[in-house]
């Protein structure tokens, strides 16, 4: 396994290199991807915090500085963001490759609230390997995309709770929540 993060060395914000490539390591190795490569290539010309499969072999990520920036002191590195933001694109990347998922769209295809849904997903299981989710963040954040009801809650419960879904389960659940927009 080889992770590269790109630039090597930071001149508009001050991440350590070391640290970023440490925490993608580790994920990798506690998501069972530990013989895949991983290029993760950060843009820090810009605060914003949009981030995107670019490839899957070897892996290839972009993302935008703020997405692993820590939002108490500006420029640093925060390694929870970038576990977390990383973490999210590693699941989706397993779980193409898995077969359950076979039947999902495309990522520039998926909707906005198929995408919330599948966030969901993957923050509930990388907070059951012990990485720092913020459930009630998400929560709010799913309930914009499939109302306020308890439908909708008890469909973010089921994603957050289950380890072993497939794309077609995930779609029967967000069927049940109406989802909007």
């Amino acid at each position: 396994m080889a992770v590269t993060v790109t630039p090597s060395e930071f001149h508009f914000v001050k991440f350590d290199h070391a640290d970023a490539v440490r925490v993608v390591e580790e994920l990798l190795g506690r998501l069972g991807m530990a013989a895949r490569d991983v290029t993760i290539n950060i843009d820090e010309t810009t605060p914003l915090g949009r981030s995107e499969i670019k490839g899957t072999d070897p892996i290839t990520i972009a993302v935008e500085s703020g997405a692993f920036e820590n939002p108490k002191v500006l420029r640093t590195l925060l390694a929870d963001n970038v576990a977390n933001v990383t973490g999210r694109l590693l699941l989706r990347v397993r779980d193409r490759e898995s077969g359950a998922f076979d039947d999902a769209p495309a990522d520039s295809a998926l909707t906005l609230p198929q995408l919330v849904a599948w966030e969901v997903y993957s923050n509930g299981r990388l907070g059951r390997m012990g990485y720092p989710m913020q459930r009630q963040r998400w929560l709010y954040h799913f309930r914009n995309r499939h109302g306020f009801t308890d439908a909708a809650d008890a469909a973010f419960e089921r994603l957050w709770e289950t380890d072993d879904l497939s794309w077609s389960e995930i779609s029967t659940i967000i069927a049940t929540a109406a989802p909007v927009g």
